[in-house]
C-alpha cells in the first residue's frame, strides 16, 4: 500500500473504492506496476534495467510455480505471485507487460501510432484487465475492449505529463509519424527549439487521448460497478488533457496536474454513479 501510495497517487485513490478484501491483491499489482514502470529512473543504462526486468520475469515463473521464492524484493514477489495463483490470473500479461517495459530503457523512437497503442495495450489496458479479474472474473471477461480505449487514454496522458522527464532524457514516446504530420522532426520535439511544432504535436497527442477517453466512457456506460474501481484512474484522463490543451507549449517543461479536490470528485462520481 505505501509504495502504491508514494508512486502512484491515482491508483492508490481508486483502490479505497474497491471492497477491503479486494485492496491487497489490487495494491500487490499496482506495486509491481510502479516497480517495472519505475526502473529507467534506478539505472545508469539499458543493461541494469534489462537484469531488473529479467529478475521479475524469473521471480514470477518460480513464485508461480513453487508457491514463492527468496530474492531481493521478496515481499512484493510473495505478494504478487500469491495475488496471481490465489485470483488465477494469467501469467502471460505480466511477461508481456515485462517485455514492453524493454522500450523505456532505451531513447529509441516509437515508430507509429499502432506501436504506441499496443504499448498501452500490453501496459495500461493489461493492469486494467488484471485488476478486473481481481475485483469480478465473470464480468471481467467481457472488457477488454473498454479496457483497451481505457488504457491508451490514461497512458497517453501519463506520458504526455512526464515529457519534462522524459526530454531530459532525450527519450520520446510520440510516434514518428504524428510527430511528422505535425511538421517536426524528433530532435527539434525533444531540444524544444520549435516551439510551434511541439504544439501542434502535443494537441495531436491531446486529440489522440480524448479519442480513446470518449470511446471508453461511452462502452463504460454498461460496466458493472463491481469493476469500477479498475477504471477509475483512466476516469481521470479527460481532466488531465484538460490541463495538457491549457498549457500547451509549456507542457515540455511543466507537469500538468490537477488539484487533489478534483481527482477526488471525479473518482467518487464516477465510482458511485459510473459513467451512464
Amino acid at each position: 500500500m505505501a509504495v502504491t501510495r508514494a508512486a502512484d497517487r491515482d491508483r492508490y485513490l481508486s483502490v479505497l473504492y474497491a471492497p477491503e478484501e479486494k485492496r491487497g491483491a489490487l495494491f500487490a499489482l499496482y506495486a509491481f506496476n510502479s516497480a517495472i514502470a519505475g526502473i529507467r529512473d534506478r539505472v545508469s543504462e539499458p543493461l541494469p534495467g534489462a537484469v531488473r526486468l529479467q529478475f521479475w520475469r524469473d521471480a514470477l515463473a518460480m513464485g508461480v510455480s513453487h508457491g514463492g521464492g527468496e530474492a531481493e524484493g521478496a515481499p512484493l514477489v510473495i505478494a504478487l505471485t500469491q495475488t496471481i495463483r490465489e485470483h488465477g490470473l494469467p501469467l502471460d500479461p505480466f511477461l508481456n507487460m515485462l517485455d514492453a517495459r524493454e522500450f523505456d530503457l532505451y531513447d529509441d523512437p516509437m515508430p507509429s501510432r499502432n506501436d504506441l497503442e499496443g504499448y498501452c495495450g500490453e501496459t495500461a489496458s493489461a493492469l486494467i484487465q488484471l485488476a478486473s479479474l481481481v475485483l469480478d472474473p465473470a464480468a471481467a471477461r467481457g472488457v477488454a475492449e473498454i479496457a483497451g480505449h481505457a488504457g491508451c487514454a490514461q497512458a497517453i496522458a501519463g506520458l504526455l505529463r512526464l515529457l519534462p522527464i522524459h526530454r531530459r532524457r532525450g527519450q520520446c514516446y510520440v510516434p514518428a509519424d504524428v510527430m511528422a504530420a505535425a511538421g517536426i522532426d524528433r530532435e527539434a520535439f525533444l531540444s524544444g527549439r520549435d516551439g510551434s511544432g511541439a504544439e501542434r504535436v502535443i494537441a495531436a497527442m491531446v486529440a489522440l487521448g480524448r479519442d480513446h477517453a470518449a470511446r471508453f466512457e461511452t462502452l463504460a456506460r454498461d460496466l458493472v460497478p463491481a469493476l469500477r474501481p479498475a477504471f477509475l484512474p483512466a476516469g481521470l484522463a479527460p481532466a488531465y488533457f484538460g490541463r495538457l490543451e491549457g498549457k500547451g507549449v509549456r507542457a515540455l517543461d511543466e507537469v500538468a496536474e490537477i488539484p487533489a479536490w478534483r481527482r477526488h470528485w471525479i473518482m467518487f462520481r464516477r465510482a458511485t454513479s459510473g459513467w451512464g
